[in-house]
């Protein structure tokens, strides 16, 4: 496997990522997360509509890439090292099911599941109350356990979305923090 440089080490736009960004391009509020922004794409979409917006990755090649276009942009796992809390939290989670994790940008360890779960946890305490979470994930994944995760945690989630592709169904999952 050929090693990417730090300046390419985030996740291009693609066809999920299209999918969430159609998904949230009109939404709008005072505060903002793009959790995992690789690109910074998601949160770009966003800032029209928000007043913050903040991106996290772990990565300095992502996060180079959104500051791009992004102003705040923070080093850490998926929320942990904010204090805040959002009226929006996106992810485009690393939902592929994986043996262990080659390329964080998409492997998502058994079941999907693994990352994931971790993500979420994090994410959820950046959430207002009455804010909302939206993240995508497959059919590939086990999307409804990670959605009985994510109330176990406080939230009502639903399937707000399906698109299906040649291989999967990506699945955008809203929920509602109570």
């Amino acid at each position: 496997m050929q090693k990417r440089s730090l300046d390419d080490d985030y996740y291009k736009p693609s066809e999920d990522t299209l999918f969430l960004a159609d998904f949230i391009k009109k939404e709008r509020g005072q505060a903002a997360l793009d959790v995992g922004t690789g690109s910074g794409f998601l949160a770009n979409v966003m800032s029209d509509n928000f007043d913050l917006v903040v991106s996290t990755d772990i990565r300095l090649g992502a996060l180079r890439k959104a500051h791009e276009t992004v102003e705040n942009c923070v080093c850490c796992n998926s929320a942990d090292a904010l204090n805040y809390e959002f009226d929006l939290v996106v992810c485009n989670l690393p939902y592929l099911p994986s043996e262990e994790v080659i390329d964080p940008t998409v492997d998502g360890l058994e079941e999907g599941l693994g990352v994931t779960t971790n993500i979420i946890k994090s994410a959820s305490d950046a959430v207002k109350k009455n804010g909302r979470l939206v993240y995508l994930t497959s059919s590939l994944a086990n999307y409804q356990e990670l959605m009985r995760r994510t109330e176990s945690l406080g939230f009502s989630a639903k399937i707000a979305a399906k698109k299906k592709l040649f291989f999967e169904e990506l699945v955008l999952v809203e929920c509602i923090k109570l």
